[in-house]
């Protein structure tokens, strides 16, 4: 996909940097349609006074380190993998739409349309100097007019001008930047901020809780997971889940930076090249950024054997990623765990491959490449026990305690534990 005339085609890259609150301007994008291929190029060049500064930091160390040379990609539509993890997904890029009501958009557009609490710790904007940090956010008590908005969006349906509705489709686009279809958008109380995400009502099960269950039920097992809560409002249940990349001070909000894993493996999102999908190249990668090597390839290799537990299918690269507080990077908490339903009881796929058989959630396959995630093989076969067993005895009880009902809890019971799991 190329540009249009009336879609920006440069803009500027702030960022705040480890321990501040406030952006800086770190470094310029520009896009240009390469005559001979016709594919959209993108070079991107830090500003002279950011290489300056004593604290400065590379947006992605490894394809953009700092330094006085203009970094080019033809990948992404002329998008440097680390802006792209900045970008909105689905939901963000239909709300940006319905709030800027041009189309078609470029992807700079999408980037310089959404708001300052985007994942990590950039921001994009046209004016050489940063604008002033977003200082409100919407208050956990206004998720009832939210959640009645984005049934709105869903719907399609027209707002009228001058309408609560209308008022509150600005405050919406909080949020947009981050990933994911399902709408969502971010919230604050007295703790710090929360991403918000909605139940359909075309969902099958409460999605809300089920997801709540998950975080609970992988902490149990050993995942380091994200916070989250259920809040119910007008008797619709909403998945609250803190913010892991954000820390609340009395100057503002500090800011993580953060990469997905589909950067780390410098990999696409075409459904046609997703070859370094790879739960064993990305534990490698991590090797190379994290800081503790081991424990976060341990980390990750607990999180693939529960994802094939629980029949997470759709656990693709954006729903991994590394952080950075200060200059250590880390792999993050553990997010978006939810089961799925596969009609195969004898053979279920990740979305990542995860050893010798490719991407079959099969115990056997997750151990043979163990050795890759820094792991003999009996350390890694009690891993896959104990967390089975923890999986299989426990899931129900954590679910009905967090409010699943049984209708729902025997409707996703299938996802657990499938018996070609063993096979």
């Amino acid at each position: 996909m190329g540009w249009t005339m009336t879609s920006n085609t440069e803009c500027y890259v702030y960022i705040v940097l480890p321990g501040e609150t406030e952006f800086v301007t770190a470094g310029k994008i520009a896009l240009a349609l390469d005559r001979r291929s016709g594919e959209t190029i993108g070079r991107f060049v830090y500003g002279q006074s950011y290489l300056k500064r004593d604290r400065a930091v590379p947006i992605d160390p490894i394809e953009l380190q700092l330094g006085r040379t203009t970094y080019e990609t033809g990948q992404n539509h002329g998008l440097f993998s680390a802006l792209r993890d900045a970008g909105p997904d689905y939901w963000g890029r239909r709300v940006i739409e319905r709030h800027v009501r041009q189309t078609p958009l470029g992807e700079l557009d999408y980037l310089i349309n959404s708001p300052d609490d985007r994942a990590g710790a950039l921001g994009f904007g046209l004016g050489r100097e940063p604008p002033a940090p977003l200082k409100k956010f919407n208050q956990t008590l206004d998720l009832a007019t939210l959640q009645s908005l984005a049934d709105s969006i869903l719907a399609d349906e027209d707002l009228q001008a001058g309408t609560a509705a209308e008022q509150a489709q600005e405050l919406l686009l909080i949020g947009t930047s981050m990933g994911g279809a399902r709408p969502k958008t971010v919230v604050e109380d007295e703790h710090g901020l929360w991403i918000a995400k909605f139940n359909l009502a075309t969902d099958p099960w409460n999605y809300a809780r089920v997801e709540h269950a998950m975080l609970l039920l992988g902490r149990e097992c050993g995942l380091s997971t994200s916070e989250s809560k259920i809040a119910t409002i007008g008797g619709r249940d909403v998945l609250l889940v803190k913010r892991f990349d954000r820390a609340k001070s009395d100057q503002g909000y500090r800011r993580a930076r953060m990469l997905s894993a589909l950067t780390l493996l410098r990999a696409s999102e075409s459904a046609v090249a997703r070859d370094r999908w790879s739960y064993v190249l990305l534990s490698e990668e991590l090797r190379r950024i994290s800081s503790k090597p081991s424990a976060d390839a341990a980390e990750l290799f607990r999180r693939m054997t529960f994802n094939a537990l629980i029949s997470n299918i759709d656990d693709h690269p954006r729903n991994h990623a590394v952080i950075a507080t200060n200059d250590a990077w880390r792999l993050s908490p553990a997010y978006d765990l939810v089961p799925s339903m596969p009609v195969s009881l004898e053979r279920r796929d990740l979305a990542l491959e995860c050893g010798n058989e490719g991407r079959y959630a099969n115990a056997n396959n997750l151990l043979s490449q163990c050795r890759r995630f820094l792991l003999e093989r009996p350390g890694a076969e009690q891993i896959i026990n104990e967390m089975e067993h923890i999986v299989r005895v426990r899931w129900r009880a954590i679910a009905r305690a967090q409010g699943v009902t049984d209708r729902d809890c025997d409707r996703i019971a299938q996802a657990f534990v499938y018996p070609g799991f063993r096979l």
